[in-house]
């Protein structure tokens, strides 16, 4: 990621935290997300292990450092800084492909506090865009009920990073595979792809279209069925294809792809047609705007589709394309101790959990999640029984008496240096499986899942009480001041 992936806000901030000798404090920045996308109950956290090299490589480069120059906004003195900064700090954060819920900071950033600020938006943007397309892509997976999905959206996704990063997302997620080429070569993704409708016009025939794409490839020849008419012309020639070319070869048909029309009602009459001759064990793709909806829909239906490639639905999470993560300050040093900041706002949701804190995940006897605990870092774990109160609702509670506590996140780097043991794409996609398999199915429903409520600690409560009772103290005295200075002409 370029260097200058930065808001400008950032780079003015660090010049006001340098002049006034506070760049070097060191702060703790958490990075989470306050409502999961598509009204779901969770997040599959993902983009850490891209952060952790944006943050081992950040640096200016001379061009960067002349391009900022030349803006006559920053102090030369600071500019030198920022052509010699580092990030130096540690990392605490959830593992790729974790399940995680609103609230949670799954990324702490303690640093210095220029090192901290300047890394915000990078952060955000990789964090974000990962965690977005793999939980999207793990409902479409999970709307298929086993079947097979492919990732088909290269052309759709909103840039060429955006491709390529996006394919590896959904791949960890659980589809099959991509059309990315890139995305191939790079991290090792499967890729997918057989034919597009030029390639049959291209041809003075349907027939002689399907021919030759067959003797080209006689081990995996699925052919595009609807470019002219589905039932009366693609299918026939198809199997006549299979029959004629396939068959004499020793091969077999391996699919037909339908992309367009009543997909129920094809794939139905597809299928009775490949099976009359003899052809049962073709497969059945369809494409065309797909997403967990429909997907969840045509199975509904009956319709009996193998495999489903789905495109611009799941690499721009269409239904949903913002993921809402941020990234707050909750703590910062004085005089060589942490002390903890809240952001308070009228608007209730957008009040934080102040302090350095950790996750702590309960699971019942089956392994199935019950509930995470937010603590102050370095709390020991909550023994059983545990009487968990809602915070929202703090009469409201709950007493679990049976359980298993663990922490989520790891130290994934010390003093800028990665010393978590970097996962490849295959074992991050088996974490995703893994961290499924810890929910019930009433929190993985598409509609109306069952959710979570994410409790405080009542040491981190106690914390949170504070300081907002100290904010409410300060706004009564500053409203009397302000209420004086509005009735000046009242003063002797």
């Amino acid at each position: 990621m370029n260097n200058l992936v930065i808001d400008f806000y950032e780079l003015t901030m660090g010049q006001g935290y340098f002049n006034n000798n506070k760049h070097e404090n060191i702060a703790c920045f958490d990075l989470f997300f306050r409502k999961c996308p598509d009204n779901a109950s969770f997040v599959l956290g993902n983009g850490v292990q891209k952060c952790l090299e944006y943050l081992r490589d950040f640096h200016f480069d001379k061009e960067d450092i002349d391009y900022l120059r030349s803006l006559k906004t920053f102090s030369e003195d600071y500019l030198n800084y920022l052509s010699k900064i580092r990030f130096t700090g540690d990392v605490y954060a959830i593992p790729d492909g974790t399940v995680v819920f609103p609230n949670e900071p799954v990324i702490t950033i303690k640093a210095p506090l220029i090192q901290a600020q300047l890394v915000e938006t990078a952060l955000l943007v990789m964090f974000n865009r990962s965690s977005l397309i793999t939980s999207k892509t793990s409902r479409i997976v999970r709307s298929a009920k086993g079947r097979a999905i492919m990732e088909f959206g290269t052309r759709r996704a909103q840039g060429s990073e955006a491709a390529v990063d996006g394919a590896v997302d959904a791949y960890i997620a659980g589809a099959i595979g991509t059309a990315c080429t890139l995305s191939g070569k790079e991290y090792g993704v499967p890729v997918l792809g057989t034919m597009a409708h030029s390639f049959v016009q291209s041809f003075d025939s349907e027939y002689d279209a399907f021919k030759a794409y067959a003797l080209s490839f006689p081990d995996n020849a699925t052919l595009l069925v609807d470019t002219y008419d589905t039932l009366r012309s693609g299918i026939p020639n198809a199997i006549r294809v299979a029959k004629e070319v396939l068959e004499p070869m020793g091969k077999t048909l391996a699919g037909i792809r339908i992309d367009s029309g009543d997909l129920a009602y094809l794939t139905k009459k597809a299928r009775e047609m490949l099976d009359k001759a003899g052809l049962k064990s073709a497969k059945i793709c369809v494409s065309n705007s797909l997403d967990e909806n429909v997907i969840s829909a045509l199975l509904n239906q009956g319709a009996p589709i193998d495999t489903f490639g789905v495109g611009e639905n799941l690499i721009t999470a269409k239904s949903n394309p913002v993921f809402g993560g941020v990234y707050k300050l909750v703590a910062i040093e004085e005089n060589q101790k942490l002390i903890p900041k809240i952001k308070i706002s009228d608007n209730v949701e957008k009040v934080t959990n102040p302090g350095f804190k950790d996750i702590v995940r309960l699971y019942d006897e089956n392994g199935k999640i019950i509930t995470d605990v937010l603590t102050l870092f370095g709390e020991p774990l909550p023994t059983a029984p545990l009487k968990l109160k809602d915070p929202d609702t703090t009469w409201r509670y709950k007493l679990v008496k049976n359980f298993t506590a663990k922490h989520i996140r790891e130290k994934m780097m010390e003093n800028g240096k990665i010393i978590y043991n970097m996962k490849s794409v295959k074992e991050r996609r088996d974490n995703v499986q893994r961290e499924l398999d810890t929910l019930w199915e009433e929190n993985k429903r598409l509609l109306n899942p069952q959710t979570f409520i994410l409790n405080l600690s009542p040491a981190l409560q106690e914390v949170k009480t504070r300081l907002l009772d100290e904010h409410r103290q300060d706004k009564e005295k500053q409203d009397v001041i302000t209420f004086d200075l509005d009735n000046l002409e009242n003063w002797d």
